[in-house]
């Protein structure tokens, strides 16, 4: 099973649904994304999990940048790279054309 945590209009997250066909999706803006997936996919790309390009980390105050990542992810689920996904039991980061290959 395939599980892709992303933004329903994510292009990105869009490109990736469309190459592997049938997959759950999880839209983090209404749902968040699980703790425990969090924080497994924390141990994996640490830093590199929080999107600090985005609009949201640019509104942020210093204050809230220095947070715990998962914690700050939990509050800001946007904040997430995308997409993340998960499938059997191992994670992938982005859309890359490597991830690509791996996964189709």
């Amino acid at each position: 099973m395939t599980i892709v945590y992303g933004l329903k209009n994510c292009d990105t997250c869009r490109k990736a649904m469309k190459s592997l066909g049938e997959v759950d999706f999880v839209d983090v803006r209404n749902t968040g994304v699980p703790e425990e997936i969090l924080n497994s996919a924390y141990e994996q790309f640490q830093d590199s999990l929080v999107n600090k390009r985005s609009t949201t980390w640019r509104n942020l105050g210093e204050d809230e940048r220095e947070e715990a990542p998962i914690s700050l992810l939990m509050r800001h689920p946007t904040l997430m790279k995308r997409p993340l996904i998960e499938q059997d039991g191992k994670f992938f980061l982005g859309w890359t054309k490597e991830i690509e290959a791996e996964l189709t």
